[in-house]
């Protein structure tokens, strides 16, 4: 690393331990990428805010050669783990890990052409149980979970709607592992 890791307490004891784990896994990164130029880190404590009341918050920057940049900040809406500061730290440190293999990949021309992912029509839905069933253009069905609809938006489905799916092989046939919902309520 170009510069020394740069680490910022906000409501927070800057201690030794949380140093060191900040240290260790910015070592990581660099034993296993070699091309990070810079790093600050800076750690906020829960501040009761109804977004992210009760969580810590980790925002991570990675200077990479060529101007380049990783920058990891969000902290998940009411997911209670992020109260524990370990935790929170991990977790940033393993998006930034999988957001710098992207870079670096990238920068030595090993990027994956993204397909688009094909559609389908949602033709059953169970809202009690948390599934449903989705028929592709080719008459095919794909059982899909709740869990697998992205921005929660499992409530915003009905017969009928149009999604982009990812197929993986399930237990019991081909199921969606991701769905996202065309036009209004989805991402494009």
């Amino acid at each position: 690393m170009e510069t020394p890791v740069r680490i910022e307490f906000n409501g927070i004891d800057a201690t030794s331990r949380i140093r060191d784990t900040i240290k260790t896994n910015v070592d990581e990164l660099e034993s296993r990428f070699g091309r990070v130029t810079a790093c600050h880190v800076t750690l906020k404590a829960p501040s009761g805010h109804h977004r992210t009341g009760g969580q810590y918050e980790v925002h991570v920057r990675l200077a990479l050669p060529d101007g380049r940049e990783v920058n990891i900040g969000r902290t998940p809406k009411a997911d209670e783990r992020y109260s524990d500061i370990d935790f929170a730290i991990a977790d940033a440190f393993h998006r930034a890990r999988r957001r710098l293999q992207d870079q670096v990949g990238e920068m030595q021309g090993k990027t994956k052409a993204h397909e688009e992912l094909p559609l389908a029509t949602v033709s059953r839905l169970e809202p009690i149980d948390g599934f449903g069933i989705l028929e592709t253009n080719d008459g095919r069905e794909i059982y899909f979970h709740q869990n697998s609809v992205l921005n929660d938006s499992f409530s915003k489905l009905k017969v009928g709607t149009r999604v982009a799916f990812s197929e993986e092989a399930g237990e019991k046939g081909p199921q969606a592992s991701t769905v996202r919902i065309l036009g209004k309520h989805g991402m494009r």
